[in-house]
């Protein structure tokens, strides 16, 4: 059973590592992801994002992307935390965590999970810049990326 949350506040990246495999002898290997906010996008300096969803959706999306890792992939555990509301620049927004038994299988379910989220979790990014505010539109190396799965 992934572990999903959807939170407004900083996680703890140790503890979201150790809670997928304290107690599990079984697993070999654990790969996280963590993605930050930058504070340029597209050439343009971004002071701050903020991060959109629909409750209920959000988190079914995400909890279907994981199953599909896990039907992928012999893993022992999986874990998406994702972020909403306003964030800054260094700020965590996403972590992305697999536990196997062998590093291979971590890796690659890891990767996937990340692709998968960028471009089917609903989540709609709007940014402030000097310019003013502005949606962040998707992106077609998103789209390539979660096409080689």
């Amino acid at each position: 059973m992934p572990r999903i949350r959807i939170q407004t506040e900083p996680f703890d990246l140790a503890a979201e590592q150790s809670a997928l495999w304290r107690g599990n002898p079984r697993v070999g290997a654990l790969v996280t992801f963590v993605g930050l906010m930058r504070d340029l996008h597209e050439g343009v300096a971004v002071s701050r994002m903020t991060l959109e969803h629909y409750p209920g959706m959000t988190e079914k999306a995400l909890a279907e992307i994981a199953e599909e890792a896990i039907a992928r992939w012999e893993l022992e555990g999986v874990s998406i935390v994702h972020r909403v509301g306003v964030l800054e620049p260094q700020d965590s927004i996403v972590f992305v965590g697999v536990v196997s038994r062998h590093r291979s299988d971590a890796f690659r379910a890891c990767e996937f999970l990340i692709d998968y989220l960028k471009t089917r979790a609903p989540f709609w990014k709007k940014e402030q810049t000097e310019q003013g505010e502005r949606w962040v539109e998707s992106r077609e190396s998103d789209d390539i990326a979660a096409q080689r799965w």
